[in-house]
């Protein structure tokens, strides 16, 4: 999910460079979301990891 988010910046960076502001800011607009979810969904795992780490080692 993250190559996508990577791929939606770099699509709104070349459009911005041409001056292409609609596509531009749709690119952008899919990239934050995307970067949102993935993070959201990375600290959702590394608190499950220590969460289950620790239950594992008492």
């Amino acid at each position: 999910m993250l190559k996508w988010a990577f791929v939606f910046l770099i699509i709104a960076i070349i459009a911005g460079i041409f001056g292409f502001t609609d596509v531009q800011a749709a690119s952008a607009t899919i990239a934050q979301w995307l970067f949102g979810i993935f993070l959201v969904l990375f600290l959702g795992a590394v608190i499950l990891a220590f969460v289950i780490g620790k239950s594992l080692t008492s």
